[in-house]
């Protein structure tokens, strides 16, 4: 199994009380710590503007500007956003950042790319909040900009959503002309979400890995959905990478294990979430699949592989105030999956 790992970027809360001026060594120490390690094969953030549970003031990083500064400050970890939400920016400039993050990181950019969901951010940044059916759309012309701008140089296309008229790529990627990269599509494409009439439709034509549903019952099915329509469009449904997404909290003891779920707990109140809405997040994190003992997160781990799942991408909620679960992950989890 391969293993990727979310920086904390404030998005998800996750640097509470950590001054603005010490934020990027927070982040860029984490990244070079994976960087400088053999476990985790990739690093990630969201493309998100406002915090979760609920919008705050507290801090969030924009992604494309971290791909840039990690590409920088690293050398071997590939950089990732799970996922890019395409009607932030145009495609074709879209295209042209991550042409540029992938020459300045020596060919390591990966995209992650989808339709996007937060409500409240998509309207106060004024992108108005269209419908599923046109995010979608959105999504589908996209990745053909992005298709093309990298593996041709430049892109055209009249669509009902983007008008691209000539756009140049260049530098390309060097992932695809002096470096391996996707045959597809140069950078490797993630199409992230589990839609099954759409966005598993345009996975199928165009991704070099998907991201949904991590559960057992979940990803079986959304697997199914997805190879019924690579074989309806002749792709070879092996050719996927299949991957799901982690909360990681692990102790040696369960009673370790609760104490980082209560740790969770206070980083949300004190950024400003109220105290029966943490005790939900908390419950509702206690339930997730990696969390536990390391015995047996290896074990949903191991179970989740021989279904298909063959890259996960953790998180590790206190990764900006202590690294022993990253820590204990890579000593104990992961040498029982990599091999």
């Amino acid at each position: 199994m391969r293993f990727g790992m979310f920086v904390p970027q404030g998005w998800r809360m996750d640097l509470v009380g950590i001054e603005p001026a010490q934020q990027w060594e927070s982040m860029v120490n984490l990244a070079r710590h994976a960087d400088d390690g053999d476990v985790f094969e990739s690093i990630w953030v969201y493309d998100h503007f406002h915090t979760v549970p609920q919008p705050s003031g507290e801090a969030t990083h924009e992604a494309w500007s971290l791909m840039a500064g990690f590409g920088a400050a690293t050398s071997r970890v590939r950089l990732g956003q799970m996922c890019t939400c395409m009607a932030y920016r145009n495609p074709a400039y879209l295209a042209k950042v991550a042409a540029t993050v992938d020459v300045i990181s020596g060919g390591r950019t990966e995209m992650g790319i989808g339709a996007g969901w937060y409500e409240h951010e998509w309207r106060a940044y004024g992108y108005g909040f269209p419908k599923a059916g046109d995010r979608l759309g959105a999504l589908r012309e996209g990745v053909q900009v992005f298709r093309d701008m990298w593996t041709k140089g430049e892109a055209t296309l009249d669509g009902t959503y983007y008008q691209v008229d000539g756009a140049i790529c260049a530098p390309r990627p060097l992932q695809g002309t002096s470096h391996p990269g996707s045959a597809l599509n140069g950078i490797p494409m993630w199409i992230a979400g589990g839609g099954e009439k759409v966005t598993l439709k345009i996975a199928a034509q165009y991704a070099d890995y998907t991201n949904f549903d991590g559960s057992a019952e979940g990803f079986d099915h959304k697997s199914e959905i997805l190879k019924g329509h690579c074989d309806a469009l002749g792709r070879d449904f092996g050719e996927i990478v299949r991957s799901a997404n982690y909360n990681v909290v692990i102790g040696e003891t369960d009673a370790d294990v609760e104490d980082r779920l209560q740790f969770y707990g206070e980083l949300l109140r004190k950024g400003g979430v109220a105290d029966d809405k943490a005790a939900g997040a908390v419950e509702d994190l206690r339930k997730q699949p990696a969390v536990g003992t390391p015995d047996k997160i290896v074990s949903v781990l191991e179970d989740m592989e021989a279904r298909g799942m063959t890259y996960a991408i953790t998180y590790f909620a206190e990764a900006a105030y202590d690294r022993s679960g990253i820590e204990l992950f890579e000593q104990t989890v992961a040498p029982e999956l990599k091999g």
